[in-house]
């Protein structure tokens, strides 16, 4: 499988088998092998395309177009996913256009399943009769690090100017209304909004312990599939507020703080959790305890293990 999602990858080489990452010199996007930024487990192995060709692969995990209409195959010696070895394609993305034409480029592949990272793409991608499956999100915990401080929000968007509507960019001069914004991710320096601090080069390692120490996690993210900082708030022990688009509403229940497609309802939350510190404490007790119960590792691994039995069977 391709590096191509740090935080979801670092998840699944968790598991118990060897996972063989592409590597090459300029560590491309198509060669990027292990992460320098995760804690990455021994099993993850970085493979050239020499090696991968003449690999014994059991199973190819595709994320990306390119992937299945001819880059694996170059890697793998012209070895065919789904023909010559067993794939799946591993959707991480929610669709984008008119509901009538989110066509998945893996559609009507009886050779290959689509593995769907939520129930809402799932039930949003029009896969024709490829096989399909849900493994839901499974986090590595970070441990109950709140401490909530801070009266202060933190929120975590990577690249907010680019991406704009799609991330909530727009929304974020609104909940500074409510409480300053600590704003962490990639590119996020070029955002000049009141009240807004931006943090661009935390090291990923010390990201846990700077979020955590911000009584509100803020999630203004209009489209995602369900984003993976939202999850790790709530495992930190964070209280959340979140618009409730695609699969928000799954992930946080009512106790674990707030989510709406009300701004103004979430602007109100995010002012009545910076006032009340033990009231932000008890929902990010709820939230972390909803986050270790659907989101946790051993499920999510469990799950990818017997994906594999069957797809190689």
């Amino acid at each position: 499988m391709w590096h191509v999602h740090g935080s979801y990858t670092t998840s699944l080489v968790h598991g118990r088998h060897t996972y063989l990452l592409p590597v090459d010199a300029q560590r491309s996007s198509h060669g990027l092998g292990r992460a320098d930024t995760w804690d990455w487990p021994a099993g993850a192995v970085e493979i050239t395309a020499e090696e991968c060709a003449d690999a014994d692969v059991d199973l190819v995990v595709l994320q990306r177009p390119e992937e299945l209409e001819g880059l694996a195959e170059r890697w793998l010696g012209g070895r065919r996913p789904g023909r010559d070895v067993p794939a799946v394609y591993l959707e991480h993305n929610a669709p984008q256009g008119r509901i009538n034409d989110l066509r998945h480029p893996a559609a009507d592949r009886c050779d290959l399943t689509v593995v769907h990272v939520t129930h809402f793409n799932d039930l949003f991608w029009d896969c024709g009769s490829t096989p399909t499956q849900v493994i839901e999100h499974g986090i590595v915990d970070p441990g109950p690090r709140y401490t909530g401080e801070l009266a202060r929000a933190a929120v975590v968007i990577n690249e907010p100017q680019r991406r704009a509507r799609v991330t909530g960019t727009d929304l974020l001069p609104r909940f500074a209304c409510a409480a300053p914004l600590d704003l962490f991710g990639m590119r996020v320096r070029d955002i000049a909004v009141p009240d807004v601090t931006t943090f661009e080069d935390v090291p990923q390692a010390d990201m846990h312990d700077h979020i955590a120490r911000r009584r509100v996690y803020v999630h203004p993210i209009r489209w995602t599939s369900l984003g993976l900082s939202l999850l790790e708030a709530m495992h930190l022990g964070m209280p959340v507020v979140a618009v409730g688009s695609t699969e928000a509403f799954e992930a946080v229940p009512p106790e674990a703080g707030v989510v709406s497609t009300d701004v103004e309802r979430l602007v109100r939350a995010t002012r009545e959790l910076i006032a009340e510190p033990a009231l932000a404490r008890a929902h990010g007790e709820k939230a972390r305890a909803a986050a270790l119960s659907r989101y946790g590792l051993r499920r999510f691994l469990s799950e990818w293990d017997e994906l594999y039995e069957e797809v190689t069977r």
